[in-house]
């Protein structure tokens, strides 16, 4: 793939550093380590504040930084980003916070997750690719990202999932009409299924978005770190919590702050920036890598209702110890109790209502303050991945009416309602 003005210029390996061309792969062909985008650093210096602020109010402001999308002919995309960071003084107050804490909240997207921004990147570099059909393994989001995508470009989509899935997330990628296939098993099998799939003559003309075009894939979450930059005023915040499930989307939002500092279009904090993750006590194979001070990651099977990270075997999860080992960070987890109370707490002093992922963030956001890892003086930003009604049997029988009265004056007055 190549493109006159893309600043991406070839593949590079994550463990051995050998490069390949921009194509349609994702492993090694040296040591088998994933690849990633690299850049040319000139064309990425000439970058300015003033030319991304003169951009869409979405992640393609950031094209210069992509791999993919330069010309708006060429994207696949439902425009996403520029989501809310909302700030969360109320929150803050309740966990003993005294320095400013925002939720950037990627609810707001099209398809209410951030899984747009990977999507939109990735789709956009497989049309170039030539590619005519599209897919993906999914724990949900994703799925309804690449068949809402594929059904505003009018192209052919097939996606997989786990068979146990939340309804929700069934239903709102069913519905863009798509073909959908439930697999019984975690999502540890559907992955490796697809990763089977995509080496058959039957899906030559399919773009897996998170198997064979995935390095472009990972490239779009660093838009959620190059945002919460910008809508801090071009600086980046002290810490950051970002939940876990392969562990890439922590990589790249660090990988993006450091870009902006390599390309000097922001400062680094005076202390610079500590990244932290959150998995769920279901599924939390990084965290207690990291916890028992090892490279080990041992695969597990998922419990637990934090779904939407459920994978057990996370393939970026090195690269995610590598990142909270170097800036001073720490990783944390959060049973389905805590959980829960997090979704409610979170709802209840911001106004963002999280699925289970938020729920994961903001109950270990907790857990970082009571043990002393996360200095609560400090400028912090957690991170909500997706919409809360989309995992609603999550709080459904902790929540309803507080009060059940009569159409009456005097049936309101007796509830004490009227003060």
């Amino acid at each position: 793939m190549t493109s006159a003005v893309s600043p991406a210029r070839a593949l590079v390996c994550r463990g051995c550093g050998a490069e390949f061309p921009l194509a349609a792969q994702h492993a090694c062909y040296e040591c088998f380590g994933p690849l990633e985008v690299a850049y040319d650093a000139d064309a990425l210096k000439k970058v300015t504040r003033e030319q991304i602020e003169a951009g869409p109010d979405n992640i393609w402001r950031y094209a210069a930084l992509l791999p993919a999308g330069q010309d708006p002919a060429d994207r696949i995309t439902l425009n996403p980003g520029m989501t809310p960071l909302v700030s969360a003084p109320a929150l803050a107050a309740e966990l003993g916070m005294t320095g400013a804490l925002w939720v950037k909240d990627d609810s707001a997207n099209p398809t209410h997750s951030f899984k747009d921004r990977v999507v939109s990147v990735a789709l956009s570099a497989a049309k170039g690719l030539g590619f005519t059909r599209f897919a993906c393994a999914s724990t949900g989001n994703l799925a309804n990202s690449v068949a809402a995508h594929a059904a505003r470009a009018g192209v052919p989509s097939i996606v997989f999932i786990p068979s146990d899935l939340e309804q929700g997330k069934i239903i709102t990628t069913a519905v863009y009409g798509g073909e959908l296939v439930a697999i019984e098993g975690s999502y540890d099998d559907v992955n490796r299924l697809c990763s089977e799939l995509v080496e058959t003559d039957e899906f030559e003309d399919t773009a897996f978005v998170n198997v064979n075009v995935r390095p472009y894939y990972a490239e779009g979450s660093k838009t959620l770190g190059y945002e919460v930059a910008e809508q801090l005023g071009w600086r980046i915040p002290e810490q950051v919590v970002i939940p876990m499930a392969s562990g890439e989307l922590l990589t790249k939002v660090d990988k993006a702050f450091s870009e902006l500092v390599e390309i000097g279009l922001v400062d680094a904090p005076a202390n610079g920036w500590t990244v932290f993750g959150a998995q769920s006590a279901g599924c939390n194979p990084i965290a207690v890598a990291l916890h028992e001070e090892t490279d080990e990651i041992r695969p597990v099977r998922p419990t637990g209702i934090a779904k939407s990270l459920n994978i057990g075997d996370p393939a970026a999860g090195l690269y995610a110890l590598e990142a909270v080992r170097r800036t001073g960070g720490w990783m944390d987890y959060a049973d389905d109790d805590e959980i829960r109370d997090a979704i409610r707490l979170l709802a209840r002093t911001t106004g963002v209502f999280a699925e289970t992922a938020g729920g994961v963030t903001t109950a270990v956001l907790a857990k970082l303050i009571k043990s002393g890892k996360l200095d609560p003086s400090k400028e912090t930003v957690v991170y909500n991945t997706g919409e809360g009604l989309k995992t609603l049997d999550a709080v459904a029988s902790l929540v309803g009416p507080t009060h059940t009265v009569k159409p009456s004056l005097r049936s309101v007055r007796e509830a004490g309602l009227l003060g």
